[in-house]
């Protein structure tokens, strides 16, 4: 069997991607409704022109995620499309291939940190080991976000090499991040935050971030290489691809077992001629 096949094999054991999905069909349409109505939670730090409505958005979807392509289906399980989770898989191998040889700088970061901080770390990590800068900026930086139930406080921390959001507050309901508990966030204040504490300490923007949710809409707006995951509810890493503002975007369930995700950095470093690596 193949690498190629073995990924495909993996992403459907674990349902990362094929025809049921663990995000359903009623949270995917209602997150592309908010992105058509240009909902700030759901922009992820985009300002998109022209809008997409309800029907360009779903198109949008089916285009780069593979989910039903049927407006009438309302309710039930989703899809993501293995082929074009290892098609972009191998794009964002070629954008890791091009910052090793660059000997280019890195600056990794993630809103789900319970889930993704490994795949990112395990592509830092490797990037490093082939001579490349990996940038952790910004620790202890405490400021505001805004969430549907007011702002709260939170401060910037690592996770190996990856940067992440931890609650200072304690949680408004049960569920919720308490005070130090890593926290999941669409927001692109992370890696704005995080740009300005490079910028302060006089070092040019990084040629790469890795990221998800805001720090790939976050960096493209700003023109930085960009490259990672969004689910098939996360319009907006999508849509930035396509308009060229991020480089790749991989059409994947973010929110399975953190080892789930191993075979799939292990995949891109192989095509990226990277491993093995030092994780």
């Amino acid at each position: 069997m193949s690498a190629r096949d073995r990924l495909r094999a993996h992403l459907l054991k674990h349902r990362l991607a094929g025809p049921e999905v663990p995000t359903p069909r009623q949270n995917n349409l209602r997150h592309y409704r908010l992105f058509a109505q240009a909902d700030p939670r759901s922009l992820m730090g985009l300002a998109p022109e022209p809008r997409r409505d309800e029907a360009e958005v779903l198109r949008l979807m089916v285009e780069r995620v593979g989910v039903n392509p049927d407006p009438a289906y309302l309710e039930g399980p989703d899809s993501i499309d293995p082929e074009l989770v290892i098609a972009a898989l191998d794009r964002l191998a070629l954008l890791v291939r091009r910052t090793a040889d660059q000997r280019g700088s890195v600056l990794a970061g993630t809103g789900h940190p319970h889930k993704l901080a490994g795949f990112h770390d395990a592509l830092a990590g490797a990037l490093e080991a082939a001579g490349c800068t990996v940038h952790t900026p910004a620790r202890g930086v405490r400021f505001r976000e805004p969430t549907p139930e007011g702002e709260r406080p939170r401060y910037l921390d690592l996770v190996d090499r990856v940067v992440v959001m931890r609650a200072l507050d304690g949680p408004d309901r049960p569920g919720r991040p308490g005070p130090g508990d890593l926290a999941h966030t669409h927001s692109p204040l992370p890696v704005r935050l995080a740009l300005t504490a490079l910028a302060d300490a006089g070092h040019r923007p990084p040629d790469l971030v890795l990221g998800d949710h805001g720090w790939l809409c976050g960096a493209g707006r700003l023109g930085i290489p960009a490259g990672g995951i969004a689910d098939c509810n996360d319009v907006a890493p999508f849509a930035a691809e396509a308009d060229g503002l991020v480089e790749v975007v991989v059409p994947l369930e973010d929110g399975s077992a953190p080892d789930c995700y191993r075979p799939l950095s292990d995949y891109v470093l192989q095509r990226a001629d990277l491993a093995p690596y030092n994780s």
